[in-house]
């Protein structure tokens, strides 16, 4: 927008300098004049003395209150983590208790492995969070909801859930038994199902606009090359689809303040945990094969998952649901 010089000068004229900021555009440059009242108090001196009336130090207007990146904060919230003995949810249940979180791992394991403890010893206490385990298999689902109760109940709330427990098997489709895809769907989607059901209960419980995480797969979405398991890849398909349905049941805010539970997905590609070894041992050349299948010509690590699963559990994500985070390396991208 240009502006008509004699139109300028006349304002210049009818209002002096002194009295209040002119900014103009003239031919396509900002020009802009500040205020010269040297009586006004300046910006840090009004907010020193309003703080100082009130009995308090001058603030820092250099150090504002509020911290950086707050909306990825989880201090003071409550999360349930399945498969979080080992692996990737034990990964995902420690980012959590860094970001503040108070953390139950739940597992069918009687105890943890030996990493569950060095993830206890890396947390510091000024972060805030905490890791507890307690023993469940998921497929036991009246003591699953039973526990999920009690966790809410002690605390007064539940906030997430990270349902990352799952197993897989590697045979040839005509070898299945239909006891044998029983078994698999009974833990990869019956139990995450129950999972999701129990927690949500004690979220609208407790009024809660909480999120759900599920695990899932790039397998969900592509056969993998070189390794034939027919049941793990439709089952984390199913798991993608739930997601997108319990999201649409939920995410709504009901007229009782129940409600706004969001349900998302990570689909993570080729990472090196236990479970995955064990597919290097069965199947020579797999790890050869599978690292250069993506873009990157390396296989992840879970602890390169921690930023997507805080994101998603944290206030960062807060208009996001029903959505499937795809992190694999680019592998699922040609």
């Amino acid at each position: 927008m240009s502006v008509c010089p004699k139109a300028i000068r006349g304002l210049a004229r009818a209002r002096p300098a002194a009295s209040l900021p002119i900014r103009a555009a003239y031919s396509g440059r900002s020009i802009a004049a500040t205020s010269l009242n040297a009586s006004a108090p300046s910006l840090h001196t009004r907010q020193q003395s309003t703080t100082s009336a009130k009995g308090l130090p001058p603030k820092d207007v250099n150090k504002p209150d509020r911290k950086r990146f707050a909306d990825f904060e989880v201090a003071g919230k409550v999360f349930i983590v399945t498969g979080g003995a080992r692996g990737l949810g034990l990964t995902l249940a420690e980012g959590l208790a860094e970001a503040g979180g108070k953390v139950y791992c739940l597992d069918r394991q009687p105890e943890p492995d030996e990493h569950y403890a060095e993830a206890k010893g890396r947390l510091l206490p000024e972060w805030g969070g905490e890791l507890h385990y307690r023993q469940q298999d998921i497929t036991d689902t009246q003591h699953l909801d039973e526990l999920v109760t009690q966790i809410a109940e002690e605390n007064g709330r539940l906030d997430g859930v990270i349902a990352a427990a799952g197993v897989q098997k590697v045979k040839p489709a005509l070898d299945w038994t239909p006891e044998e895809v029983e078994q698999m769907l009974k833990v990869n989607y019956t139990g995450l199902f129950m999972t999701a059901t129990s927690a949500a209960r004690q979220m609208m419980r407790f009024k809660n606009r909480g999120s759900i995480c599920f695990i899932a797969s790039m397998s969900g979405q592509v056969a993998n090359k070189g390794l034939l398991c027919p049941v793990y890849n439709s089952s984390k398909a199913a798991v993608v689809q739930l997601a997108r349905n319990l999201a649409m049941e939920w995410s709504r805010v009901r007229e009782d303040g129940t409600g706004g539970i969001r349900v998302n997905c990570i689909s993570p590609g080729h990472i090196v945990t236990p479970m995955v070894l064990k597919n290097f041992e069965e199947v020579p050349g797999l790890k050869e094969k599978w690292e250069s299948e993506n873009m990157m010509g390396r296989l992840s690590t879970p602890e390169e998952f921690k930023g997507a699963a805080i994101y998603l559990l944290s206030n960062a994500s807060s208009f996001m649901t029903g959505s499937n985070i795809v992190v694999d390396g680019g592998h699922t991208a040609w």
